[in-house]
């Protein structure tokens, strides 16, 4: 066994142990801070791979912000993780169903029959001076533009929505009208009580 692939079962398994750390922890932050002990084994994967702009990518974008932002969520909604855990068996033979299920199709596109060194041959080896970088960007901006371009689209019409379905009225909350405020007239603002002058 050679020493790439000992690095491999190596970042694999920590992947693996990350992924159950994920659904198996009761605490909302420890299930997040597994997920970025995965993002991370994954990275170290897609090195091995030598797409090394795609894992940069996944520590800064995912582990960096998205994860970040994951856990200052989790954190200030403060979860009542015993409510959530109420419906937990009623649902687990559903769970393991789909868990096997998942396992079973995994298996049947990613057994031995269909993937391996004697089925697939192993992608050749790029000089030193390969730009992983330059070489995504020409297939990204060339042959897949339109994909590009309508994912983009769809991740803006994806943020809209999440905007608009945020931003409720509650009757509560007190909101300005700009447009009432430059159609106010001085008589609706200001009056001129006349009185006559007081004298000690």
């Amino acid at each position: 066994m050679s020493f790439l692939e000992i690095v491999f079962y190596v970042f694999s398994g920590v992947m693996i142990l990350g992924a159950v750390g994920v659904i198996a922890s009761r605490n909302p932050v420890h299930s997040a801070l597994s997920l970025v002990l995965t993002f991370f084994a994954t990275s170290g994967v897609w090195l091995l791979l030598e797409a090394e702009f795609l894992a940069i990518t996944l520590v800064l974008v995912y582990v960096g912000a998205v994860m970040v932002l994951f856990l200052f969520v989790v954190m200030m909604l403060d979860i009542n993780v015993t409510k959530m855990r109420e419906g937990f068996m009623r649902f687990l033979p559903v769970g393991i169903l789909i868990a096997l299920l998942l396992l079973m199709q995994m298996v049947l596109v990613v057994g031995p029959e269909n993937f391996g060194l004697d089925v697939i041959a192993e992608p050749a080896r790029h000089a030193a001076d390969y730009n992983n970088t330059k070489q995504l960007g020409k297939v990204l901006y060339t042959d897949y533009v339109y994909p590009f371009e309508i994912a983009s689209v769809i991740l803006l019409v994806a943020i809209v929505a999440a905007i608009a379905l945020t931003m409720r009225r509650r009757p509560e909350t007190k909101y300005q009208t700009p447009a009432k405020q430059i159609m106010v007239k001085k008589e609706d603002r200001l009056r001129i009580v006349k009185m006559d002058a007081e004298k000690k």
